[in-house]
């Protein structure tokens, strides 16, 4: 046991057992901890306390049901360019998918430790499975209060061979029954960039690779100081999450400092563009910093899938987007190595999407 810790204390190493041992941040608040430990205090300017939060009804949502009235296509481009961020309902994933697959992230982070270490970057028999805490605690100056179990999804084999089993088939299901909506609202999306077919070319640019992610946010001391998730856009086309009731996701609103606040909504599925998404578009389609607070009175569950090029592929502004005349903002990047330059450093916001610039 640990003993009774203060955000001053030297007495034990947090690092070596929140991120070495695999404890994690559950770890740290198993402790019954009363203060943040330091290593978790973000620099004022990050804290959200410091930040104007407006009101959360400004997210769109959009149903689905009325799928295929060309005005919900439009409504889907529209939110993708003004807001990069929108939920949508009645979207015909199965209530139940989406409720196994939050109990079984619950279920996986209720293991012991050593369990969920064996899918650590030290233990995993692979880099498609990683269990790890906060974002890369080796490049960060403070640590993010969650951790996370992050699946690459090659094939059904080697998710049965390599997926832990206390989420494999609820993760693999959440995937599976999600696949219809990603490719309609990519179709509607690429409609919207004069883009009149997703070609075999096209489908691996846009949806080639897929990688699920189980976070778990521990209900923290002292919540003001620290956060969930740090200031990022996501690296993928589209991002598909799935968030439980506690809530706590916050988006930039576009040309302002203000966040706004995404409401749990029964049901729902919240989509954001990525950066592969806004360099294929050419800007048109923008890719929104986002973060997470973290709770001072429950844990929270969220369950993202990132829908990605495949890492041999090369993306940059589509030709039919450029076929006017338009200039290119961005250059051709391969994608993996737009990738490796992400997780190679802290979060920082929009910074990696400047790696693609022209």
């Amino acid at each position: 046991m640990a003993p009774a810790l203060t955000k001053d204390s030297e007495s034990w190493d947090v690092i070596s057992f929140a991120v070495d041992k695999g404890h994690g941040v559950k770890g740290l608040a198993d402790l019954g901890l009363q203060t943040l430990p330091k290593q978790y205090i973000q620099p004022p300017e990050e804290q959200i306390t410091n930040s104007i939060v407006i009101p959360d009804d400004a997210i769109p949502v959009i149903d689905l049901s009325k799928w295929p009235n060309p005005e919900v296509a439009n409504a889907i481009c529209n939110a993708a360019e003004k807001w990069g961020f929108f939920q949508i309902v009645n979207h015909g994933v199965p209530m139940q998918v989406l409720e196994n697959v939050k109990e079984a992230t619950r279920r996986f982070f209720a293991q012991p430790a050593e369990e969920k270490n064996k899918h650590s970057k030290d233990n995993s028999p692979s880099n498609n499975v990683r269990y790890g805490t906060s974002f890369t605690p080796k490049a960060e100056k403070a640590l993010e209060w969650k951790d996370f179990l992050s699946l690459f999804y090659v094939s059904d084999d080697e998710a049965a061979a390599l997926w832990p089993s206390a989420c494999r088939n609820e993760a693999i299901k959440f995937m599976k029954e999600s696949e219809v909506v990603i490719r309609r609202l990519l179709e509607a999306l690429m409609k919207g960039l004069n883009v009149e077919e997703i070609d075999q070319e096209k489908e691996s640019l846009l949806m080639g690779s897929k990688r699920i992610n189980l976070n778990y946010y521990p209900m923290c001391p002292e919540p003001e100081l620290t956060v969930g998730v740090g200031r990022h856009s996501d690296v993928s086309t589209l991002t598909i999450l799935l968030q439980d009731d506690i809530g706590g996701l916050y988006v930039k609103k576009l040309d302002s400092n203000e966040w706004v606040h995404v409401p749990p909504i029964d049901g729902a599925i919240v989509i954001n563009v990525g950066d592969a998404l806004q360099i294929l578009s050419n800007g048109r389609y923008k890719s929104i910093e986002h973060r997470v607070i973290a709770n001072g009175l429950k844990n929270r569950i969220s369950v993202p899938i990132f829908v990605n090029p495949k890492p041999s592929d090369v993306i940059g502004p589509l030709p039919e987007v450029l076929k006017n005349g338009e200039e290119p903002i961005y250059k051709q990047v391969l994608y993996s190595d737009y990738v490796k330059h992400f997780f190679r450093k802290a979060h920082d916001g929009k910074e990696t999407v400047d790696f693609a610039k022209i």
